[in-house]
């Protein structure tokens, strides 16, 4: 069997699998986010943190809840890292600096994940699971119930209450992501990902030399770092490490932990406004944008340009031979259409265009299918665009689900659109500018200008990946990123809450013969292209600048 022909069976067991759950798990999704009771468990965890859970919230309240946890989350995971010194399981490693730190907190508090440093040699088991798993699970409830507030306010009518976010955040946590992870991770140890406290051991003679390494509950932190489209890892290697990812199997198995939950909540989205059809449109925009980038990904990876090329098989620089090209562009396509980040290869060495695409694929937005929670309201707010635009074609007022959009709705999902990009290319601009940050590029020309755009893109889209070649772990780019990551996940969170509650506010509008039918095969193709429109519109002459000028050299 050819390795393209392996690559293509790759993607058909992958959709099938993800088609097989996607009926149950949203389904099941919505009715954990509509439920009235809660359970004993969850009881205990409103009565801890002094929460009530049946207040009804309008969306100022709602985001007060969002920044408060986040806050104080962010204010833990950083006290943990610099008292490491002193707590159990540190296995030697010295508390994290200052700025490392902050960087790290904020890294994780926000979904991205973002590492600048050496996880196997710089935080402990307590920090590991105490700290970084733990905003694992929570980070993603708090995308998915931004997400859900945002589908009530398409909902409910005359009210603005969008729901209660400590409901929200703890269902979604304990009825849903805590159940999945565990599966996932007794499948993953299943695979050969380890699971333990280990501290460092020798594991083997290399090159005349000793390799020392320590263990670490991988395989749960595996499990919700997937699932929860978080990133990060116990291994700088990250899923390329063969404790984390061991074999090809296992591989694809975390490539639909990455996809299942924002595959799924589009099942949610129409069992939630009383139409599946709905979700079924928004569910084929994203899949006809992933189908895209994975093919093409392995077009250009497989592409035999250059004798090197030609005798290798294809661009096999920085990928793992046990996965493959095919496994490793299947990985970064789901990796960078997500928030996730995790990497199985180094996206540095992928050819000029290969690399162009990781880069564009968080520059859409990461809506295909996005971040657990993020990539569904994403979508939404590119909803609210598409139909925005069609009145305009037609003259007349648009309406999405019952709802005018009018022009509060139309700017603030203009807001929502314009918070990444302006991050982006102002940092990048200025990274560039100054001569100390621009020292840390290992490379010149248009590969080094990738490196800098690529390192604020992942940030701003709290992806958490990085390009390689980059030096960030200096003063300027952890608190540069840091900057970034709090503003490009929570500005975003501020418009989609304030849409939800004008939404909320409104009174219904009756469907009428010129009602633009948004379940309809033409509203998906409008929808696509109207991301693809406003992303090229945006990022095109940067995105010639770096990896179109190296992929055309």
């Amino acid at each position: 069997m050819s390795p393209v022909t392996a690559g293509v069976l790759q993607m058909l067991a992958l959709m099938t699998a993800l088609a097989l759950v996607h009926g149950p798990l949203g389904t099941y999704m919505a009715r954990v986010h509509t439920s009235g009771t809660h359970l004993r468990v969850e009881r205990w965890i409103y009565r801890g943190i002094g929460a009530d859970p049946d207040t009804r919230m309008r969306w100022p309240a709602y985001l007060r809840g969002v920044l408060a946890f986040s806050l104080a989350g962010l204010l833990l995971l950083y006290l943990l890292q610099r008292l490491q010194g002193v707590l159990p399981g540190s296995l030697g490693f010295a508390p994290v600096g200052p700025a490392q730190a902050f960087n790290t907190a904020v890294s994780f508090v926000t979904n991205t994940n973002w590492q600048s440093y050496y996880g196997e040699q710089t935080m402990g088991h307590v920090v590991q699971t105490a700290g970084l798993a733990v905003q694992n699970f929570v980070s993603a409830a708090v995308g998915m119930a931004v997400a859900v507030a945002l589908v009530r306010g398409f909902v409910r009518s005359r009210t603005g209450e969008l729901g209660n976010f400590w409901a929200d955040l703890v269902r979604g946590t304990v009825r849903v992501l805590v159940p999945l992870a565990t599966v996932a991770a007794v499948v993953l140890v299943a695979c050969g990902v380890i699971q333990n406290f280990a501290g460092i051991h020798e594991v083997g003679r290399f090159t005349g030399g000793a390799q020392q390494w320590n263990g670490g509950a991988v395989a749960s932190q595996e499990a919700i770092k997937e699932l929860g489209t978080n990133g990060g890892g116990y291994f700088n290697a990250n899923s390329a490490h063969p404790f984390s990812n061991p074999n090809a199997f296992s591989n694809l198995f975390q490539i639909f932990l990455i996809l299942v939950i924002p595959v799924s909540l589009t099942r949610t989205f129409g069992v939630m406004v009383g139409s599946v059809r709905q979700g079924y449109a928004i569910l084929a925009a994203m899949a006809a944008i992933w189908v895209a980038f994975a093919a093409l990904m392995m077009w250009t990876e497989f592409a035999h340009q250059g004798a090197a090329l030609q005798a290798a098989g294809g661009a096999t620089e920085g990928k793992e031979t046990r996965l493959g090209i095919a496994g490793s562009s299947l990985f970064a396509v789901s990796t960078t259409l997500t928030s996730t980040g995790a990497v199985n290869s180094f996206h540095s060495s992928y050819t000029g265009l290969g690399g162009g695409l990781t880069l564009l694929g968080m520059m859409l937005g990461e809506i295909a299918p996005g971040g657990v929670g993020t990539g569904l309201y994403g979508m939404l707010v590119m909803a609210v665009v598409a139909v925005f635009l069609a009145g305009l074609m037609v003259g007349r007022t648009p309406e999405y689900l019952g709802r005018k959009i009018g022009s509060r709705e139309i700017k603030l999902a203009a807001l929502y659109i314009l918070v990444t990009p302006t991050l982006v290319l102002v940092f990048t601009a200025a990274s560039l500018a100054l001569p100390t940050p621009a020292n840390s590029m290992l490379n010149s020309g248009a590969h080094g200008f990738s490196e800098v755009l690529y390192a604020f893109t992942s940030a701003a889209n709290n992806n958490g990946s990085a390009f390689a070649g980059l030096n960030a772990d200096t003063d300027w780019f952890n608190t540069t990123t840091g900057l970034v990551m709090l503003l490009g996940r929570f500005l975003p969170m501020v418009f989609v809450l304030a849409l939800a509650g004008s939404l909320a506010e409104q009174k219904p509008v009756p469907v009428t013969a010129g009602t633009l039918r948004t379940e309809k095969p033409l509203f998906t193709g409008l929808l696509v292209g109207a991301v693809l429109i406003v992303t090229a519109l945006t990022y095109f002459p940067a995105l010639a600048l770096g990896p179109l000028a190296e992929g055309l050299a």
